[in-house]
């Protein structure tokens, strides 16, 4: 997928060595298609590494992509570059009037407080129902599945006894639901959380739709009937070292945790992880895109 992206976002340069297909904003008004106009709101601390994370799994399709960021105006991340985010990002107010074809939630360390008493709260809400009217499809990952699932649909989540860290097989249920087409029956994704959603209440809900199963972790994935919203529960935008860079975080702040689960090769912690999630992670991305939002979304809103 050609994906138009800033010229100067950090980023930009990382994908490139990957061979990633970037594309010049000049060059892309001059096609004769429209692009798909995505939005992202981007609530992990670490804004740089994420975004090339999206951008990546964004990039592999024969879709063109225009990306805008927005940060929250309630909550100032202590973890990026002001100068950052007044190049890059927005906020919701200056974006509302808009309307766009897709939409990504990202995760948030905010799990251990009830959603009513995280600071942007009343923010994401106002998001949420914007969405319903200005989004053709919203992918949301982890907690901001969590997050989703409990505004749009009344799904509660509740803590853990310890968290989930590490890679947990998956196996589809329903695989001729179109966001898991070409995926493996079963496959392998990184999760790393507190909490889970209550999923008993999930499977119960008319409208909505588990498409895989794990005995260890819940479903990663869950579908609104509508395709309005996509709940993704593990981080399958990862790369092969972030639950290693997780789990040293938390070891240097002296918490009692354990090594991520089915990580390390030989579970030897001085072997380099590998990925085992990248095409699973690339098929769900390029799914959403073509069926969920550039088959439903109108040419002109």
């Amino acid at each position: 997928m050609p994906i138009n992206v800033p010229k100067q976002l950090p980023a930009r340069a990382i994908l490139e060595k990957e061979n990633i297909f970037l594309m010049e904003k000049n060059r892309a008004t001059t096609q004769d298609i429209r692009p798909l106009k995505i939005l992202i709101l981007n609530l992990m601390p670490d804004k740089e590494r994420t975004e090339t994370q999206l951008l990546r799994l964004l990039s592999n399709s024969p879709l063109q992509v225009s990306v805008d960021f927005i940060h929250t105006e309630t909550y100032q991340s202590k973890n990026v570059r002001k100068s950052h985010l007044e190049k890059f990002y927005q906020t919701f107010s200056e974006i509302k009037d808009q309307r766009y074809d897709g939409m990504i939630i990202t995760g948030a360390p905010v799990e251990h407080f009830d959603f009513e008493e995280v600071d942007y709260w009343d923010e994401l809400v106002e998001i949420m129902e914007w969405t319903k009217e200005h989004v053709t499809s919203t992918l949301n990952i982890c907690w901001g599945a969590q997050a989703a699932l409990y505004y749009h649909y009344g799904i509660t989540k509740t803590m853990r006894k310890e968290k989930i860290s590490g890679i947990y097989s998956h196996k589809l249920v329903r695989p001729t639901n179109k966001l898991v087409r070409g995926i493996n029956d079963e496959f392998k994704i990184p999760h790393s959380r507190h909490t889970d959603s209550d999923y008993v209440a999930v499977e119960k809900h008319d409208q909505l739709t588990i498409l895989d199963s794990s005995d260890q972790v819940g479903p990663l994935l869950i579908v609104s009937n509508d395709e309005k919203n996509v709940m993704i529960t593990g981080h399958i935008e990862y790369d092969a070292d972030t639950l290693l860079r997780e789990y040293q975080r938390d070891l240097a702040k002296g918490l009692d945790i354990h090594a991520p689960s089915n990580y390390f090769p030989d579970n030897d912690q001085k072997k380099q992880p590998v990925n085992h999630w990248r095409s699973e992670a690339y098929l769900i991305f390029s799914n959403w895109l073509n069926y969920f939002v550039y088959q439903e979304t109108p040419f002109t809103w």
